[in-house]
């Protein structure tokens, strides 16, 4: 299972700062959607050339335009980018198509879908590398909320997934036991007093 970073800082120097504290931790760095609204795809090319090495992932969300928003990601130094599991097929398919243009991949981001088994399965028969099993932060933030659902999506609809709200060191193994191939780590790591311990620790916590 690879480990990925998600970046939801807001400025191009900390996230290269963080960047470089956890990048021998982690397989993937991910840009989040602030991040990258905020400094634009310049960020995306600054990562990519600190580390060309990594797998580097715009989570763009994608709504509209598939292939147009991929293809500028991909061209700024992006591996993967996120499109949204709502959005229609086509726009899925026109992302897919920029990706195979430039040997890069499309990751399906299930926020806010409610039948992610079914949308899994679908949107893998229309290209995407793999899929987002995703809680975001406001629905993280709702009482109750816990990991248990997106895992058994995941472990259901027997598609490659990630899994990305709540990950951390309590809960990386379960992620892993689902049947996880990415687990997506975020304010366990640029939340945490050390990233790089952190980090070292998830990564640890993988067998």
């Amino acid at each position: 299972m690879k480990l990925q970073v998600a970046i939801d800082l807001l400025t191009t120097e900390a996230a290269l700062e963080l960047a470089g504290k956890v990048a021998e931790y982690v397989d993937i760095i991910e840009l989040g959607t602030p991040l990258i609204k905020a400094e634009g795809l310049s960020v995306i090319t600054a990562v990519k050339d600190a580390h060309p090495d990594k797998i580097v992932f715009a989570d763009l969300k994608t709504m509209d335009a598939g292939e147009l928003e991929a293809d500028i990601a991909f061209k700024a130094g992006a591996d993967l980018v996120t499109v949204l599991g709502a959005a229609d097929d086509s726009t899925i398919a026109g992302a897919v198509k920029a990706a195979q243009a430039h040997t890069k991949g499309v990751v399906v981001d299930l926020i806010g879908i409610e039948d992610k088994v079914t949308r899994a399965k679908e949107v893998r028969a229309l290209g995407a590398k793999f899929v987002e099993m995703h809680a975001g932060l406001d629905e993280q933030a709702k009482p109750g909320f816990d990991l248990n659902g997106l895992l058994r999506a995941g472990a259901e609809a027997r598609v490659p997934f990630s899994v990305a709200g709540g990950v951390k060191l309590a809960t990386i193994a379960d992620v892993q036991k689902a049947g996880a191939d990415v687990a997506v780590a975020g304010g366990a790591i640029y939340g945490a007093a050390d990233p790089a311990v952190a980090a070292k620790e998830l990564r640890a916590a993988i067998v």
